[in-house]
């Protein structure tokens, strides 16, 4: 039984929902043009769901932070969710004012209103409990014309925000699709019946490496960690292989070096268990060389996995039950390096084992490949996914869980 009510446990018609959705989209940040619509697509069956179902729906979203360049209003995403959905769907330029308040109770069944950029709030972004947010002045001009909330922004359900869980405590809510698809797929993994289950950690962003690598061998949630990218460069370095003078300043520089004594806990207490590359490729003389350990350090600059790593990995893959991705194997951007993420997202891809894929990189990678529908489930979660992953609780995942309880 899940630990929160879903869509299937309410009654919509006639009802106005707060849907608070994560449209947050990469965009230029002079034309304010959506780059990427892939975030407000995956949102496109909770929100017609609920306009079929009848419900009065009002959206609530958040587009980057006051000022910052990708900070915007709305408008434009609510053009690009009427494309989608090819529905009329509404903006109106005020968050709980008058405008948005006569806005709301003009809605008829089935229509559907977006609200101005949340962030525009200065209440919304400050962390606190769920009763504390259903004093804002979000909740409390908002709440009132409604009879129904549902949380369907697993990508933000990492902040305690006043539009992610302040009306919790007030309304009835629910877990929208993507919500529920997210924290399903994810239990699926992290509780793993079917082994070996693996993950497959990759990318630059090696900040939440050690955690997960932790995280998920202590509990016993992965059989294997296999690492790649910059974080198979970090674990390298942190195992004793000299690197190169160009690669570890780069380690340096994004100050991921200080995590070396805990990674080496790490070997020490998983022996086995941490994969690393076996060899590498590098670019000299902007041709992919590919290089074993054996012949480290090297002067140029390390961009991906080599073959017989590939060949490793994916024979992992293929005896998997399980696997987690988060990260490329390396430079993908650059034919001479897509090698590595080309190959083992295609072994993933080709497997019979549950996947799960997260991180911008990692979708970015799987969609340029043309493999996203051949994974098992793409995560919309970025810094969610990450601190699900290493056990942290989201508070947005527990104000649902708390709804169904009260």
């Amino acid at each position: 039984m899940a630990k929160f009510l879903t869509m299937d446990d309410l009654d919509f018609k006639g009802k106005v929902v707060i849907l608070r959705v994560d449209f947050n989209s990469p965009i230029d940040p002079t034309t304010k043009k959506i780059l990427d619509d892939s975030r407000i697509r995956s949102h496109g069956s909770t929100i017609m769901e609920l306009s079929k179902r009848g419900a009065r729906v009002v959206i609530l979203a958040h587009q980057g932070r006051p000022g910052d360049p990708d900070y915007s209003s709305l408008e434009n995403h609510t053009d690009v969710l009427g494309k989608i959905i090819k529905r009329t769907v509404r903006y109106v330029d005020d968050i709980y004012g008058d405008k948005a308040k006569n806005a709301i109770k003009a809605l008829k069944p089935g229509e559907i209103l977006v609200l101005k950029n949340v962030r525009d709030d200065p209440e919304e972004t400050k962390t606190k409990t769920p009763e504390e947010h259903a004093e804002s002045e979000l909740v409390q001009n908002l709440a009132p014309l409604a009879e129904v909330f549902v949380n369907d922004a697993f990508a933000a359900a990492h902040r305690g925000h006043a539009s992610i869980i302040g009306f919790t405590t007030v309304l009835p809510t629910a877990a929208g699709r993507v919500m529920e698809k997210e924290l399903k797929a994810l239990e699926k993994v992290t509780t793993a019946r079917e082994r070996p289950c693996i993950y497959i950690l990759g990318g630059a962003k090696a900040e939440d490496s050690a955690a997960i690598t932790e995280y998920v061998l202590s509990k016993e949630t992965a059989d294997s960690v296999l690492t790649g990218g910059v974080i198979g460069h970090l674990f390298l370095f942190a195992k004793g292989y000299d690197i190169g003078e160009p690669n570890k300043k780069y380690l340096e520089e994004k100050g991921f070096i200080q995590l070396v004594p805990k990674i080496q806990e790490l070997f020490r207490r998983f022996d086995g268990k941490i994969v690393l590359p076996e060899d590498l490729a590098v670019e000299v003389d902007r041709k992919r060389v590919e290089i074993s350990l054996s012949e480290l350090p090297t002067a140029y600059p390390i961009y991906d996995v080599g073959s017989k790593t590939i060949k490793k990995y994916a024979s992992m893959i293929m005896e998997a039950k399980a696997i987690v991705v988060n990260g490329p194997m390396g430079v993908y951007e650059n034919r001479e390096f897509l090698k590595g993420t080309k190959e083992i997202f295609k072994a993933i891809a080709d497997s019979e084992a549950f996947s799960v894929a997260g991180g911008g990189h990692t979708v970015g990678a799987l969609d340029e490949l043309g493999l996203q529908d051949k994974i098992s489930y793409v995560s919309t979660g970025g810094g969610a996914l990450m601190e699900y992953l290493t056990g942290k609780t989201l508070p947005g995942v527990e104000a649902l869980e708390k709804a169904k309880r009260a």
